[in-house]
């Protein structure tokens, strides 16, 4: 017999307006004792981002971590970079300016 399929949910992530403190629900507040796997919307009403104290309305939400940002009907414009994460868009940044470095030192080099 096969064992069922165990749920995985992705739990959204929020980001403070005010300092840019981002909660995390697979993380939780080790400040204000919020269990790990606590989701945004469960937290009390009285709880404020441990950074700054704002409030809870304070806090926009950005979604899963690793997804690519911005909205959802956005993501199939441009020349594909709308789907890259942000990790994958610094390295496409920095790597094209670490390119353009390159070849400009290599121009020392010709006489």
């Amino acid at each position: 017999m096969s064992e069922p399929a165990v749920e995985t949910t992705v739990l959204d992530r929020y980001e403070c307006r005010a300092c840019g403190y981002v909660y995390e629900p697979e993380k939780g507040d080790d400040k204000d004792d919020i269990p790990s796997g606590t989701p945004f919307a469960e937290l009390p009403i009285n709880w404020r981002c441990p950074v700054c104290t704002a409030k809870k309305t304070a806090f926009a939400n950005i979604g899963p971590a690793g997804t690519a940002s911005g909205f959802k009907e956005n993501l199939g414009y441009g020349f594909g970079v709308n789907n890259l994460t942000p990790a994958q868009k610094n390295i496409l940044i920095f790597g094209a300016l670490a390119l353009g470095f390159l070849f400009f030192i290599s121009l020392y080099g010709l006489q």
